[in-house]
């Protein structure tokens, strides 16, 4: 993984945007799976801001021209819905093509709803902001096969899951930024044994977090 240090371009520009909308955090922290962590990450902080959430989408959208060596190389945009939403218009924006969302299924996995179309053939980039295990992107992955989509990639602000590609060989990986955010359970959490940052706080529970 790259450390934050090492990051570059595109990289850098996403991780300054991550701090000036307090999207990327420091601390001790309380995550929804029960661990504790000293780092967190919450880019729907970045995404409201449509000026941050644009130059980080034309930044992803160019590294997959780039790597596709194509002006053009997907036809449509679908991301996940609730997270990916507002990045998966902004991305569609940037490629120059149209942006749908799919919406989970009551008997599982996702479906596209609102009168949304994947025609046969179609090339799609399924979008997302934050990959941790990739579990939703890859459900939208099936649903596209499906479908009858023709090739299919996926493409990231922040990656956290320590691959570089979750989604195995048949599907491209686009992102911006690899981060490593380490959590433990509250019964190894170093940072409860230091106690100097204080108790682990879950976010959203204090003004500035979510």
């Amino acid at each position: 993984m790259t450390s934050l240090a090492e990051e570059t371009g595109a990289a850098d520009r996403l991780l300054h945007s991550l701090r000036e909308s307090q999207a990327l955090l420091e601390g001790h922290f309380l995550l929804s799976s029960g661990r504790h962590a000293g780092r967190y990450v919450q880019c729907a902080k970045l995404l409201q801001h449509p000026e941050l959430a644009s130059n980080a989408c034309k930044d992803l959208a160019a590294q997959a021209r780039e790597v596709c060596g194509s002006d053009a190389p997907y036809d449509v945009v679908v991301g996940p819905a609730m997270g990916a939403v507002t990045m998966g218009f902004e991305l569609a924006r940037a490629m120059g093509v149209r942006g749908i969302f799919a919406e989970r299924n009551p008997e599982g996995g996702f479906t596209l709803r609102r009168g949304f179309e994947i025609n046969p053939g179609e090339r799609v980039l399924v979008a997302e902001d934050v990959v941790t295990t990739g579990k939703s992107v890859k459900e939208v992955l099936v649903m596209l096969k499906e479908m009858g989509a023709g090739e299919t990639a996926v493409a990231s602000l922040v990656n956290r899951s320590g691959s570089e590609n979750p989604f195995g060989e048949n599907h491209r990986y686009f992102r911006l930024a690899d981060l490593e955010v380490p959590s433990w359970e509250a019964s190894d959490c170093p940072l409860c044994a230091d106690g100097s940052v204080g108790p682990a706080i879950k976010p959203g529970s204090r003004p500035g977090l979510s």
